[in-house]
């Protein structure tokens, strides 16, 4: 299609939109605005597309049109899944429904729910804001067909979001994804779209509140798994603790998570306790960045604190800042999860509760020492695409094929971590937990976690892992996200920035069992990798390295694992940038 052709389009789209009564006028204005002041830019941003279900659901700058977060939107994307839970023919049909603090989360929760009711559809919907594990929780709990988690995770106050659950409690995956995403390009006219008053549906039963009683199951639940509650109830106290949910969904959660354990030594950051979906302390309410943890570091500093942990608005991921030789420290997700692992196996094993049919899943472009720690502890390892839709996804089939096997953990390097099979997500709140009882562990011991993460790499070798994030957006930014791809595809050159290339993987084209996915694996005969694959849910392409050492002191090996990542880093971007 040519550029003025797709120009053209938006603009007509965005007429039709401006005139139709089935959008309340003040949607109706805002595009009318737009079209007044010729803003064609910003018309071909709203109008050139639909918006598109990513790894779970879809995800949008707020405001009005098609390629927009709006109530329109919402119930297009409701409508969709509610055709394909009917699809399912069960005879008693419900949907479970969560938000977070993002601006307009509640009302899209409760349109989500009108949608629900009209398909004749009951809505489990939370009385208060709750993270991603409690939604997929309640799913569970309820034995519904599907949940809806309102959330733009950890993207700036401008998103929100919509993602998507099945029966399992896990995000949808294949066929049923699909058949969302075909639904909802089927839904031409938003006027064709069910719905019921709220109050309505509430009357007739079609909607109903979740409070404490489900909250309390998951609690009482995610208690029974921490590896050694004894040691945190009696110890628990000499843990100092700061914690910030970072204006999100995780005050009420994590705290309770941690002081149901005995850690009472805990200190909350004030100015970010409040669920805000301007998040006006931060630029971008990611824990993995650590400017969003600066008010929690500063606060480190004051009460002498142990540690730093900090969740994003649905709180299922987990950022942690610690003090080593006087200097801040921020663990990357890797390195959490690496604590996590061997602390977990440890225990087990200790305990006498390991089982000899366990197993451990995390994605393929999460450190590979994770897969060294497990089989040392003789631990089946399963690697999955990146996604926690493709990690629970693999829990599910476990169950359903071998039920007596034992799950020790799952975990993906952008900070997200699951030790128990109450909920099919990264869970943010037991992730708290975990790492709190870890770092208590070593501090007994006089260690803090970056001495711990050294005596596990003198045990089982030293990996260093960085990730590149380059931002491309729009239209433009598409394109050259797929210029980028191309370009790594036809690479053809045997080496790299002096190391031997042994496969370069096109998941593209399927890999042992794994669903074809636009990434790309880079093998070195070193035992180096780099992967790279767009964003499902963001405008940007993602570069992980993966450098491992087996050579020098651990000093030595870190440096020349610096060296050898720098120097892939630079060549990675100088062919971004060529493309």
């Amino acid at each position: 299609m040519e550029n003025s052709d797709s120009t053209s389009i938006a603009l007509a789209r965005a007429h039709a939109w401006s005139n139709n009564p089935i959008f309340n006028q003040e949607s109706r204005q805002e595009i009318q605005a737009l079209i007044d002041k010729n803003d064609q830019n910003e018309i071909n941003e709203r109008f050139y597309k639909d918006l598109e279900f990513g790894t779970g659901g879809i995800r949008s700058i707020l405001g009005q049109g098609i390629n927009r977060i709006n109530i329109y939107t919402i119930r297009k994307a409701t409508q969709a899944l509610c055709t394909e839970v009917l699809a399912q023919n069960s005879s008693l049909p419900s949907i479970c429904i969560s938000y977070d603090s993002r601006r307009f989360s509640f009302e899209f929760a409760k349109v989500a729910a009108e949608v629900m009711a009209g398909n004749g559809i009951k809505a489990f919907i939370f009385e208060r804001l709750n993270p991603v594990a409690m939604l997929s929780f309640s799913v569970r709990h309820h034995k519904s067909m599907a949940g809806v988690m309102i959330t733009a995770s950890h993207n700036p106050p401008e998103y929100n979001g919509y993602k998507v659950f099945w029966s399992d409690g896990a995000q949808v995956i294949p066929p049923n994804d699909q058949n969302i995403i075909n639904n909802y390009n089927s839904i031409l006219d938003f006027g064709n779209i069910r719905l019921m008053d709220f109050s309505e549906a509430e009357r007739k039963g079609l909607i109903k509140w979740v409070g404490a009683e489900v909250e309390n199951l998951y609690h009482e639940a995610i208690n029974t798994k921490a590896p050694n509650s004894k040691l945190c109830r009696e110890k628990g106290s000499q843990l100092k603790i700061v914690y910030t949910p970072i204006h999100g969904a995780g005050l009420v959660p994590c705290s309770r998570a941690l002081l149901d354990l005995g850690f009472n030594d805990l200190h909350i950051v004030k100015e970010q306790a409040l669920p805000d979906g301007n998040f006006p302390t931060v630029k971008s309410p990611n824990p993995e960045n650590p400017s969003a943890l600066k008010l929690a570091v500063d606060l480190m500093e004051k009460t002498n604190a142990d540690i730093v942990m900090g969740s994003d608005p649905d709180t299922d991921r987990l950022g942690v800042a610690i003090k080593h030789l006087g200097k801040v420290e921020y663990l990357t997700g890797n390195q959490i999860g690496i604590l996590k692992l061997q602390y977990i196996l440890s225990e087990l094993k200790k305990q006498n509760k390991l089982s000899s049919n366990c197993y451990f899943v995390k994605s393929i472009v999460t450190t590979s020492l994770l897969d060294i720690i497990a089989k040392g502890f003789g631990c089946e390892v399963y690697n999955t695409l990146t996604g926690f839709k493709w990690i629970c996804g693999k829990m599910n089939q476990i169950e359903k094929s071998d039920p007596n096997k034992q799950f020790i953990f799952a975990t993906e390097e952008s900070f997200g971590y699951l030790s128990h099979t109450f909920a099919r997500d990264k869970d943010g709140i037991s992730s708290v937990a975990l790492m709190a009882e870890v770092a208590l562990f070593y501090k007994l011991q006089g260690l803090d976690l970056i001495e711990a993460l050294d005596k596990i790499y003198e045990e089982y070798g030293f990996s260093h892992e960085s990730l590149l994030s380059l931002d491309y957006f729009g239209i433009e930014g598409q394109e050259k996200i797929s210029r980028i791809m191309t370009k790594f595809r036809t690479f053809g050159h045997k080496t790299m920035v002096g190391n031997t290339i042994s496969e370069i993987r096109d998941y593209n084209l399927g890999h042992a069992d794994l669903p074809k996915s636009n990434v790309l694996g880079y093998f070195f005969e070193n035992g180096d990798q780099f992967y790279l694959r767009p964003s499902g849910t963001e405008p940007k392409i993602k570069f992980y390295v993966m450098i491992q050492e087996h050579s020098g002191s651990l000093d030595e090996k870190k440096k020349k694992a610096i060296e050898k990542t720098q120097a892939l880093l630079s060549f990675i971007k100088e062919i971004a940038e060529k493309a």
